[in-house]
């Protein structure tokens, strides 16, 4: 797995979520505020779409309104390593 980080405001913060979460390769994601501390951890497993994500998206747009700056840490599935052909 790799780790990424995103430092975002909170009027981004659930657009940003959503775009991670379209990207599919994302298995976990952690928002914390801006002093380190841990506010919301995120897992996500292969395949959620839909109604499953409602509560959690709903969580992430409380904690959009309460916050005005945070980091994202975004854990994803590492790809496989392709070999290209050298000619």
């Amino acid at each position: 797995m790799t780790k990424e980080s995103f430092t975002i405001n909170g009027e981004s913060l659930l657009k940003k979520v959503k775009e991670l979460i379209a990207e599919g390769n994302v298995r976990k994601i952690t928002i914390t505020d801006k002093s380190g501390k841990e506010i919301a951890s995120f897992p996500l497993t292969f395949g959620v779409v839909g109604a499953l994500l409602l509560p959690m998206l709903a969580a992430v747009g409380a904690i959009a309104a309460l916050i005005t700056e945070c980091t994202i840490t975004v854990e994803r599935e590492e790809e496989p390593v392709h070999e290209e052909n050298k000619q």
